[in-house]
């Protein structure tokens, strides 16, 4: 059985102990959190619009954590124009729990 859910922006598809990085979520580590469901399936199918009433998938925060360094460069040529940026993602790391619906 697995499902669809959605938070911060992206789609995720999980099953009962699947550990996901999502978006950054301003919980603790340890707290239990709840995600609608966009799409269900076991036995059968079912989609909700846009999400199933009743339908959640519940996860425990095991931590927060940063993504690899991203290097942003700017560069024009013949004008002296150089600039160098980096940039870390927030995420938090999830370990889905339970499906009910």
């Amino acid at each position: 059985m697995y499902a669809i859910i959605a938070t911060g922006g992206k789609q995720y598809r999980v099953s009962e102990g699947d550990t996901i990085y999502v978006e950054k979520l301003n919980n603790e580590a340890g707290d239990i959190v709840t995600f609608p469901v966009m799409m269900l399936s076991g036995e059968t199918i079912a989609v909700g619009n846009p999400v199933i009433d009743g339908a959640t998938v519940t996860g425990k925060i095991i931590r927060q954590v940063r993504g690899e360094k991203i290097r942003i460069l700017k560069y024009k040529s013949k004008k002296n124009y150089r600039r160098k940026a980096g940039h870390r993602q927030n995420y938090t790391q999830v370990e889905i729990t339970g499906i009910n619906g």
